[in-house]
């Protein structure tokens, strides 16, 4: 079963590589996420040798290395997000670990560097688990691609809870004319039956916040118990306990005041009278005897809207008065002639 299915909001908070390789600070990064209002705690799986060629690119190899965690320990990473009643989550950048990580998750992230790696993502069709994608680097078609490839390997995909798709740039951070969170409605009317979101590398939490106003139901962010004196990269995109409660808190609100597209009085107008007693009516500005003809010069528009509503004046002119009128009363339609 989905894990957002039910969920307003669904919020990820990727420690992924923020541990830079040093498991007590993963657990401490750990035990901090999972403390905040996040849904599911993300990590990322790889080892250097399975991920970058260390002929091509050694420098990378090197990096991503020295940030590797063991299977023992993210299965320990795992357990303290049990603790918590929180979701063990992982990028799997190395496919053959697979088979071992897949009893911890309940659904798998396709990051956007291998959203077109169709070999890996085979993979995680194969265990029929929710998929997640994010999208940075690639253009509309490539995306449209990878979505029908999924749902036409297998139709569990074809159910937004169980198939999402999220906006995502993959520099860090992500110039603001870069976000392009127009996307996201984008993606609304492409993928009608995929749940749609945003994963964040900006500097503050703007992005995020008016991702979810323009109806981003997922919003993953990179998390770090502080951005102050870091080096490494992730740490300056990354959200703080502090921040990711307040998206969440925020988030909701904002979810609540988009309300609904069809424009009709609310409940707490209606409820309050103000449809009655904010509106104007038509009033005689003085007494006025029976029989006379009513001219424009014998009308005022007053609130509360009694009688006869101010859009419909025009109808008054030339009718008669049955009875005597006070000024300032309400207009009955049975008075006139």
């Amino acid at each position: 079963m989905s894990i957002w299915k039910n969920k307003d909001l669904f919020i990820i908070a990727e420690i992924g590589g923020n541990h830079e390789g040093n498991f007590e600070y993963a657990k401490k990064l750990t035990h901090l996420a999972c403390s905040s209002k996040a849904h599911t705690i993300k990590y990322q799986v790889y080892t250097g040798d399975t991920l970058v060629s260390p002929v091509e690119s050694p420098d990378r190899n090197k990096h991503f290395k020295k940030f590797e965690l063991s299977q023992d320990q993210f299965i320990e990473l795992s357990n303290i997000c049990r603790s918590y009643d929180k979701d063990f989550s992982v990028s799997v950048w190395n496919p053959d670990s697979v088979d071992w990580i897949d009893p911890l998750v309940t659904y798998y992230k396709i990051g956007s560097g291998d959203m077109n790696c169709y070999p890996v993502i085979d993979k995680f069709i194969a265990k029929k688990k929710p998929i997640v994608i994010s999208t940075g680097l690639a253009n509309e078609q490539e995306v449209i691609e990878v979505i029908q490839y999924i749902q036409n390997s297998d139709d569990f995909y074809k159910s937004p809870d169980n198939l999402a798709v999220l906006q995502c740039n993959s520099m860090y951070p992500t110039p603001d004319e870069d976000i392009n969170l127009k996307t996201i409605r984008k993606y609304q009317e492409l993928f009608p039956e995929v749940t749609v979101g945003y994963s964040d590398h900006s500097l503050d939490t703007l992005a995020a916040m008016t991702s979810i106003a323009l109806g981003a139901k997922i919003i993953e962010v990179h998390f770090t118990d502080s951005r102050e004196g870091k080096t490494f990269r992730d740490h300056l995109v990354s959200f703080t306990k502090d921040e990711i409660d307040q998206l969440y808190t925020d988030g909701l609100r904002i979810q609540k005041q988009l309300g609904s597209p069809l424009k009709q009085p609310t409940k707490s107008e209606i409820e309050s009278g103000h449809v009655t007693s904010f509106r104007r009516a038509v009033y005689f500005n003085k007494d006025l005897p029976e029989g006379h003809t009513i001219q424009i010069e014998d009308l005022c528009f007053l609130r509360p809207c009694h009688g006869i509503p101010a859009k419909d004046w025009k109808k008054l002119i030339g009718k008669r008065i049955k009875h005597n009128t006070k000024a300032f009363t309400k207009i009955s339609k049975d008075n006139l002639l």
